[in-house]
């Protein structure tokens, strides 16, 4: 059974978005796709000492499997405190597969401006690409079959683990 330590993989996360912060675009804004992209750019925020809040942003309402799964929770998630027009964008999220979350967060984003550019950090990167998307900081890259689902998972106190289910 695939072990993998969220908590150690976050704090190579927050290396690599140290990283991208420091190359270039210092006045970059964090925006994490709910939930646990969300719940990692929060961290990420507080840990890296950023100015202002986190964004969150949801892919719900531009995803192209909306006919089939409806108005999921958290459709109404978007929240940024800043302005997107001309901002850099750290996008964060939890696992990368297909790359279709990642394009409909990507939508959404730009319902609200157009940004200078976006940047792609997650704390898994899991393969299986169907959309030409590619994260610039992957914690971990992993191989898992089409059946399983890697999920992030947050205790009340707030740590990080990861749950590996079968496909329904």
């Amino acid at each position: 059974m695939l072990q993998l330590d969220a908590e150690a993989l976050y704090a190579q996360l927050r290396q690599g978005v140290r990283a991208l912060l420091g190359a270039g675009a210092p006045d970059a804004v964090l925006v994490g796709i709910w939930s646990g992209g969300a719940w990692l750019a929060e961290r990420l925020h507080a840990d890296l000492q950023r100015p202002g809040k986190a964004g969150v942003i949801s892919s719900a309402l531009h995803r192209d499997d909306f006919g089939s799964r409806g108005l999921a929770a958290g459709a109404d998630a978007t929240q940024l405190p800043f302005e997107i027009e001309g901002r850099h964008i750290v996008l964060v999220d939890d696992v990368l597969y297909t790359g279709r979350t990642i394009r409909a967060a990507i939508n959404e984003l730009y319902d609200f401006g157009r940004p200078a550019s976006v940047t792609l950090a997650v704390l898994v990167d899991r393969g299986g690409r169907e959309l030409p998307i590619e994260a610039a900081c992957a914690a971990a890259r992993i191989a898992l079959p089409a059946t399983q689902m890697l999920a992030l998972a947050r205790d009340g106190d707030g740590r990080l683990h990861f749950t590996v289910e079968e496909k329904a």
